[in-house]
């Protein structure tokens, strides 16, 4: 693999024209993408993981035994696969960059877009025939083709109510047409982006066809409206509620009137206009882990100095797979460090240093609050110690 630059990866377009021309707006079609590209999976490792437990993993089988378009979750056994066609059938894996190393540094050449919005890998994998349909996906997703060609149409941005097939368990387009000129097959290396709400349809061309789709996250209006009013409630003393001190008798008792609805209004907006409360929820929000069991807590807090003693002698600490951090700066010239779905207040160097790709190591002795903010990331098993060290 070889990103040296956003523009080969981009298809020669700069990260900002990237951004203004394509994110959120246009499909882009990259070839060439990752030159002499090599899966870091093979399909087997791939059926491995869909057989592990608190692995989230979907079969989709176009002619199931119980159906059309019949979707299975995983864990699987051998026996699953064993009775599989030859054709016709997908298996969806995802977070792979959770479990495998080489697949979680793919990310790292998505650097141009922010961090915390990105959400994971998945991988999918089908032979000749797979596919789940023609549907729509509401989030960004770079589709990179790692193994085998697959064939992808599209059928240009459809509407929120577009039907869909009724007793499956996928969203599939009851139609789909696909656009001029909308119509490509990617070898390994090829990616194509999509933007949000984009109809598409991927069709596996031959043997060995993995397809790595780099998703990205974004809250719904929905959920953001309910969590951070959530977040504000849980802060706001009881005595805060609605008050019509000054009100002038009503014309009819029955009404609710213009001046209650007013009040009422203003209670609302005043309550969750707040700038700096936003920050501190979406922070959280946005580092909120995909799997929460995929940390680790440990048993016992964690003395700072003996992690400082450890880090002293050469030892490294790691972020856990699937951990998300994130910074922010503050008015008071602080900074809010958000690791997993908490927050906490350090400086903007250690915060920068621990939100970023560096290695936790000795070097980060020179933030004074350093030993205490690692202990209680150890705690909360967003850091550990390399799985070598732990086997050893």
């Amino acid at each position: 693999m070889s990103t040296d630059t956003p523009r080969q990866l981009l298809g020669g377009l700069s990260a900002a024209d990237f951004l203004r021309e394509h994110w959120q707006r246009q499909p882009l079609l990259i070839r060439g993408a990752f030159p002499d590209f090599e899966s870091p999976l093979s399909p087997d490792e791939l059926a491995g993981l869909a057989c592990e437990d608190n692995v989230e993993a979907r079969l989709v089988e176009e002619r199931g035994p119980e159906g059309p378009w019949q979707v299975s979750h995983g864990p699987f056994d051998e026996a699953t696969f064993a009775r599989l066609p030859e054709r016709d059938w997908t298996l969806l894996v995802q977070a792979v960059d959770h479990y495998v190393p080489e697949v979680a540094a793919l990310l790292e050449a998505f650097t141009f877009l922010p961090r915390w919005r990105l959400d994971d890998i998945m991988v999918s994998y089908a032979p000749p025939g797979g596919s789940v349909g023609p549907h729509v996906d509401q989030y960004d997703v770079f589709l990179l083709q790692a193994s085998g060609r697959r064939r992808w149409q599209l059928g240009g941005k459809v509407p929120d109510d577009a039907p869909i097939l009724a007793g499956i368990d996928l969203r599939i387009l009851e139609t789909f047409e696909v656009e001029a000129g909308q119509d490509w097959t990617l070898e390994p290396g090829d990616m194509l982006y999509l933007p949000p709400g984009w109809a598409h349809h991927g069709v596996s061309q031959s043997e060995d066809c993995m397809t790595f789709s780099v998703g990205f996250r974004a809250p719904s209006a929905d959920e953001a409206v309910t969590s951070f009013a959530d977040y504000i409630g849980e802060q706001l003393p009881p005595s805060r509620r609605y008050a019509d001190a000054g009100m002038v008798p009503p014309d009819d008792p029955a009404e609710l009137d213009d001046a209650a609805l007013a009040r009422m209004r203003a209670l609302i907006l005043e309550t969750l206009d707040d700038p700096a409360q936003l920050a501190q929820w979406f922070g959280r929000v946005m580092t909120q882990p995909k799997y929460v069991d995929q940390l680790v807590p440990t048993e016992t807090p964690t003395d700072p100095e003996a992690l400082v003693a450890a880090l002293q002698e050469g030892e490294v600490l790691e972020r856990s797979p699937g951990s998300r951090f994130a910074w922010r700066l503050r008015e008071d010239g602080q900074a809010t460090l958000f690791a997993d779905g908490d927050g906490m207040e350090c400086s903007p160097g250690l915060a920068r240093a621990l939100a970023g790709p560096q290695p936790i190591d000795v070097d980060m002795l020179i933030h004074h609050e350093a030993p205490a903010i690692l202990a209680r990331l150890f705690d909360a098993g967003s850091l550990g110690w390399p799985w070598d060290d732990e086997e050893e």
